[in-house]
């Protein structure tokens, strides 16, 4: 028997992850471009990869940039096709549909009429 009562976990905070790849990239590219003059010291003393290091981190934040805007513009055309059908649900409610539909058809798909011409029995 658990000590203190079970909750339920809260919800994903939601950052904004194009700002924070976006950030680190800039400082990446900064490192490198504040390193570049130390270039023949930092190979005498044994590091002489240190600027092409944060070249690497430089670049490889500019393919993370690329993936977290692809993300954020996903997760916000799937939000934005979510709220469409649940507005088009309580429209089709409003008009007397029972079965969630607006076209006012029976068989569950959308834009068929019930008649055979939906494009599951359609045939080219």
């Amino acid at each position: 028997m658990p000590k203190t009562p079970l909750h339920p976990s809260p919800p994903p905070l939601e950052a904004n992850d194009v700002a924070i790849v976006g950030a680190g990239t800039v400082l990446w590219f900064v490192a490198f471009v504040a390193l570049l003059p130390f270039q023949g010291t930092l190979s005498d003393h044994g590091h002489g990869t240190w600027p092409w290091i944060c070249l690497s981190g430089g670049l490889l934040g500019l393919i993370g940039l690329w993936y977290c805007r692809a993300r954020r513009d996903a997760i916000a055309r799937s939000r934005a096709a979510e709220a469409a059908t649940a507005e088009q649900v309580a429209d089709g409610s409003k008009n007397g549909s029972t079965d969630g539909t607006t076209d006012g058809s029976t068989d569950g798909s959308t834009g068929a009429t019930g008649n055979g011409t939906g494009p599951a029995t359609q045939s080219d």
